[in-house]
């Protein structure tokens, strides 16, 4: 019996201390726009391994995330791919904007089936009969809206949008488009090149044709119940270990080097759809 009983308090010791190791991990829950997917998944990985706090991610259109962090009123972190969503955020009051920094600069670009067999080079070649152009909804998706802007910007928002075809709910799914054979051509990210090089070959713009240089950003949410352990992310993110995976998937690092792109071109800032833009089709 005293064995019995030995056995049992060992037991629920063991349990018990078990039961505390759990208490005591850490997780903390990032709302993210999926420009930064790849990059992302590997940062967060490597941060678990490093400090042994869990980031689980969630991915979609930059518009879409902030709109379930607003209703479920939870998160620690929002990363969105572009400022302009990060500036909706400051204004309604759901990130704490001391705490915004920069991860990573991106640049607008025609990303085209790898080959180009349909020698698009130029935003004009995306006006031609028979091209299948697709671009991110503007309404949620960072890249969808960067897509508008440069088109308006050169005049040819109507001539094209008549070839647009499909508008993709997120980043990602604006390059899987390409990487699905569904359309000719997108105007995405280049780093979506460096994503799928193999599938994805991206046509630079002229830099006078480039309006904005986007970059994605990273804030604390004012709905975090561990902000501590979501700075630490975000430190981790812009120190030397986080940049070095961020640049392994082709994202720009300083504002010097993706000024090379379009030296004139504005850096952040906020672009607002037309009054009379309406997509051809949604999805």
């Amino acid at each position: 019996m005293k064995k019995m009983l030995f056995c049992l308090g060992v037991t629920i010791f063991s349990l018990a201390g078990i039961g505390s190791s759990w208490a005591a991990q850490k997780r903390i829950a990032a709302f993210c726009g999926s420009a930064s997917k790849p990059a992302m998944e590997e940062a967060a990985a490597a941060f678990k391994e490093k400090t042994g706090i869990r980031v689980d991610l969630h991915f979609s259109g930059s518009g879409t995330m902030l709109s379930q962090m607003k209703m479920s009123r939870r998160g620690d972190l929002y990363i969105p791919g572009s400022p302009d969503y990060m500036a909706r955020a400051e204004r309604e009051g759901i990130v704490d904007p001391e705490t915004v920094k920069i991860i990573a600069y991106l640049v607008i670009a025609i990303d085209v089936q790898h080959g180009n067999s349909k020698e698009i080079r130029t935003l004009s070649d995306l006006a031609r009969p028979g091209i299948r152009v697709g671009i991110g909804n503007p309404e949620a998706v960072c890249v969808g809206l960067y897509a508008v802007e440069v088109l308006e910007r050169s005049g040819l928002l109507k001539d094209v949008q008549k070839n647009i075809v499909t508008h993709a709910p997120s980043c990602s799914g604006t390059a899987s488009l390409l990487a699905m054979k569904k359309v000719d051509a997108i105007i995405g990210w280049r780093v979506f090149s460096k994503w799928n090089p193999d599938k994805i070959d991206a046509v630079f713009l002229k830099p006078d044709q480039v309006p904005r240089l986007a970059y994605i950003p990273a804030a604390v949410s004012t709905y975090s119940q561990d902000r501590k352990s979501a700075q630490k992310f975000i430190d981790f993110l812009t120190s030397p270990e986080g940049q070095k995976i961020f640049a392994k998937w082709g994202y720009i690092a300083t504002e010097e080097k993706v000024r090379t792109f379009a030296p004139n071109a504005k850096i952040g800032g906020e672009y607002r759809l037309p009054e009379d833009y309406r997509p051809l089709v949604r999805e």
